[in-house]
């Protein structure tokens, strides 16, 4: 039987995952692609990476705070998910930012965006994996539950 502990923390995963798939794989690459102005397609994409990042956090934080109430086990996934956003944000963009405000006119400038960016890419895209894991244990919870 399935508690209201699990539901919330389906809808929190199906939240957090889903937006950070909709941003990242969907709102930012259109934005580079709609836009004829790429400075402004990257100033709404980081925006829009910021308010997923505070996300991620909250939804982590929620996430393990129940696992807490609930006396079990730390879900590593969570763990992992929210130490790519703290990684790949919270430490990488505040460099980003720096040489983004530096000016990419800059060759050494754009070399080292370049760098962090790609690196900052990998976090997004393993946290993703991980997120795409998380759901499915969540399904396999449920299918579990179901067939009981």
């Amino acid at each position: 039987m399935t508690t209201a502990w699990d539901r919330a923390q389906l809808l929190i995963t199906t939240a957090w995952v889903g937006s950070l798939w909709t941003i990242g794989y969907l709102v930012a690459p259109t934005l580079f692609k709609t836009l004829t102005d790429s400075s402004l397609a990257g100033t709404i994409a980081g925006q829009l990476f910021y308010v997923e990042a505070c996300l991620s956090v909250v939804c982590a934080l929620l996430l393990l705070g129940i696992a807490l109430y609930q006396r079990k086990r730390l879900p590593k996934l969570v763990l992992g998910m929210l130490l790519c956003t703290i990684l790949g944000y919270f430490v990488l963009h505040p460099f980003m930012a720096e040489l983004r405000a530096a000016g990419l006119t800059n060759p050494d400038n754009k070399w080292q965006f370049g760098m962090l960016h790609a690196i900052s890419s990998g976090f997004y895209l393993m946290q993703s994996v991980l997120g795409a894991m998380l759901v499915l244990e969540h399904l396999n919870k449920n299918v579990e539950v179901a067939l009981r």
